[in-house]
């Protein structure tokens, strides 16, 4: 490996991993993971205990606490629903200082007569990140499917489709993840482009959802396509078509993130020295 290249690599890994962001982003989407079915279980026991209020303003609240608590991919449901919601925002705002955070700070200066190109800079982050944020997303479905299937009175959990779910909530979150970096680095403003990243991602599902009732092959809906492979609703090959689409939009991002670094130049004057 290129000395430059595998210098790139070991400073982002000791970034990610010698700070509390990698503890923090795990034990946000674990503990986010589990304590999803844990809610909707906890949430049915409580109205439970509340029936004799219920019924005194004359409301049946029955059927809904044993709808809550009957079937366990009603929790799964309910964790790719967070994940991909709760768990990438927090995700996004975690990474900034990776994502173009350091260019603003000067601490992160690409000198071209010093020979260090655009690649060791751009490349490692699109290798750790991303890929991070894949392992945590199925690693947290994982662990929500057996709380789910520990708590919930019906196991309806089939586990080849929670691992297809499981793949494309991670692909999502990956996706997200991707564009934030691309945006991050080829602006140098990473708050801004978490900002457009976490408002893309609460409202293009929805509007593609009202375009398209099943969008499948549609990367910046395979939150909606997650949840309905958990039911059965898509097929092994939609599921790899779908994820090669979003791969491949996920190179193009890496590409124009290496382009747009190549194009600009970074300002290094200045007397300020920032360690």
């Amino acid at each position: 490996m290129d000395i430059q290249l595998k210098a790139g690599f070991k400073k982002e890994l000791l970034a990610f991993f010698r700070t509390s962001k990698f503890l923090i982003l795990i034990l946000v989407l674990i503990g986010l993971s589990v304590s999803s079915p844990l809610m909707l279980v906890g949430t049915s026991a409580l109205m439970d205990l509340m029936g004799d209020v219920y019924d005194q303003l004359g409301m049946d609240v029955s059927m809904l606490t044993q709808e809550l608590s009957s079937l366990a991919s009603f929790g799964v449901s309910s964790q790719l629903s967070d994940v991909t919601m709760v768990g990438l925002l927090v995700f996004l705002l975690v990474i900034n200082s990776f994502a173009g955070g350091e260019q603003k700070k000067r601490s992160i200066i690409i000198p071209r007569s010093s020979g260090l190109g655009s690649l060791p800079y751009i490349l490692p982050k699109f290798a750790i990140y991303p890929v991070a944020m894949f392992i945590f997303t199925i690693m947290g479905t994982i662990a929500a499917g057996g709380v789910s299937a520990l708590l919930f009175n019906i196991n309806d959990i089939v586990w080849p489709m929670l691992l297809m779910a499981a793949v494309l909530a991670g692909g999502y979150n990956m996706f997200f993840v991707c564009l934030h970096l691309t945006l991050g680095t080829a602006t140098g403003k990473a708050g801004m482009s978490s900002a457009i990243c976490i408002v893309a991602s609460i409202l293009l599902p929805g509007i593609v959802s009202v375009l398209d009732p099943s969008p499948v092959y549609n990367p910046f809906a395979m939150n909606l396509t997650a949840g309905s492979a958990l039911y059965g609703g898509v097929s092994g090959v939609d599921m790899v078509i779908t994820m090669l689409v979003a791969l491949a939009l996920m190179a193009a991002c890496y590409f124009i993130a290496l382009f747009a670094q190549n194009a600009k130049k970074i300002d290094n004057s200045g007397e300020e020295i920032i360690i």
